[in-house]
């Protein structure tokens, strides 16, 4: 069977581009640190029925591109059937030309569905229908097989402090199982007070599972810093906050306090009362973290959720959000120089979504390094709307020319599907082309330990040792 499309070369325009991935980069396991895998079908080794079930369910990227080559909803997240979907999908596959969906597309169906010899269409859904739901039904192909063969050592998930980890409780105790699985704190609903019924409704459940009436501000801090304690006893050891724009305003102690009463008794506030709630919550969870020792993460500047006749159709996380394009540096620079005033700084990794903020976030974190710890302070890699070929190309960059391409601590998923792991090999491939480029150019020593212990360093190494998981060992080198 030969590769049509997505050659053993993809990506790699020159010889010591294709060295540099196929002797470095290729075979690094992968760390990857910030998903959105549901944990409870890792947890049940859950085997997917068909391919629209592992390949489209809950995958807003490709939702936006149906919509766009005129799918109706229904065969979209409607009511039409999984293979009705999947024909819509490969119908809509060659309109997606020069949108990274065709590549991924086609890098998941080579590995690790084995299919390279024919690109999808209209005229081979069917046979790549059948072919993959073959393999689907093989143990290789349940959540924990494809994790085994795409060389995972580790995921974070994303989780709720309400929520009870059962899931994670169960993988960790099977020692069968030798990929950890570990819990990430993602507190937004602690600063959603924009919706009072749905806040309480929210703090109601953290106060069950706290063990705690929360009655004022005090018993709310205390319910979540018991959270914090349970995902660190359950391994966690990184947060994640998802806001549109970075909120560092001032606000007195007491006016937190009430406004909690206000949203309790079920009195809205006030649009600037909202942002200096939100502002006392991003700082609390960041001494949090600070204490333990975690690694924070903030993802910056998505606008969600605009369209409001389909998000009541559809709810959130369904493709209808963009780039938001709000203040970022101000904000942000006061957020952090609070917490390093008062040496309460954790390790931070910062992602932006607006493309025009690359240079201020490549500059902000060499504001706030310590001179101890290699990369504190990260620019975190390219997200959503720019995690293709252009914005990973731009992000390595800026980063490059502002700061340490060489600390940088790498790709993610940030994904809901279990072939998303794809995306650290076109990261990896994308990486080794832009050091090879500039080694035959002359820009780069023709030293290939030298960029080559580099490269493993970004796919893999430097993750391990910023985050520091017990029992994940960096590997070998060469």
């Amino acid at each position: 069977m030969s590769d049509i499309f997505i050659t053993e070369n993809f990506l790699l325009e020159n010889h010591a581009a294709i060295r540099l991935y196929h002797e470095y980069a290729r075979d690094m396991p992968i760390l990857d640190y910030h998903c959105h895998l549901p944990p409870r079908q890792i947890a049940e080794d859950h085997r997917f029925a068909n391919l629209t079930e592992l390949w489209l369910y809950g995958d807003h990227y490709k939702w936006r591109a149906m919509r766009a080559n005129g799918v109706p909803e229904r065969y979209v997240t409607g009511d039409a059937s999984d293979f009705e979907k999947f024909q819509k999908w490969a119908e809509t596959v060659p309109k997606t030309l020069r949108n990274p969906l065709y590549h991924w597309t086609h890098l998941e169906l080579k590995r690790p569905l084995g299919i390279s010899d024919r690109l999808l269409g209209p005229d081979t859904a069917s046979g790549i229908w059948d072919e993959c739901n073959a393999k689907l039904a093989q143990a290789e192909f349940s959540c924990r097989g494809i994790l085994r063969q795409m060389r995972v050592v580790l995921v974070c998930t994303t989780d709720d402090p309400a929520d009870d980890l059962e899931a994670h409780r169960a993988i960790a105790a099977d020692r069968h199982f030798p990929i950890r699985v570990l819990p990430a704190f993602r507190p937004d609903k602690a600063l959603a007070v924009e919706s009072v019924e749905g806040f309480n409704a929210w703090v109601d459940r953290l106060g069950g599972a706290a063990g705690i009436d929360i009655r004022d501000f005090a018993s709310f801090l205390e319910a979540l810093r018991r959270r914090h304690d349970f995902f660190h006893a359950m391994g966690c050891r990184l947060s994640d906050h998802g806001l549109e724009a970075p909120l560092a305003e001032d606000y007195p102690e007491s006016e937190i306090r009430a406004s909690f009463a206000r949203i309790r008794s079920g009195s809205p506030l006030a649009p600037d009362a909202i942002a200096r709630f939100k502002s006392a919550m991003l700082y609390e969870f960041a001494v949090m973290d600070h204490e333990k020792g975690w690694t924070q993460q903030f993802h910056i500047g998505a606008l969600r959720n605009t369209n409001t006749r389909r998000f009541r159709l559809l709810g959130p996380d369904t493709g209808f959000d963009s780039i938001a394009d709000g203040p970022l540096a101000r904000p942000l620079a006061r957020f952090l120089d609070r917490l390093d005033q008062q040496d309460r700084l954790a390790k931070t990794i910062l992602y932006n979504l607006n493309p025009a903020d690359n240079e201020v976030m490549a500059t902000m974190i060499g504001n706030f390094q310590d001179g101890q710890t290699p990369g504190k302070v990260q620019w975190g890699s390219a997200w959503w709307f720019l995690d293709q070929k252009d914005g990973i190309q731009r992000q390595l960059d800026s980063l490059s020319n502002q700061g340490l391409l060489s600390r940088f601590v790498g790709m993610l998923t940030d994904s809901r599907s279990f072939l998303s792991f794809t995306r650290h090999e076109y990261f990896r491939r994308i990486l080794c082309n832009v050091l090879g480029t500039e080694i035959e150019k002359g820009l780069l020593p023709r030293d290939f330990d030298l960029l080559g212990s580099m490269v493993q360093d970004i796919c893999y190494r430097n993750a391990v040792a910023y985050f520091g998981f017990e029992g994940i060992v960096p590997g070998p080198r060469g």
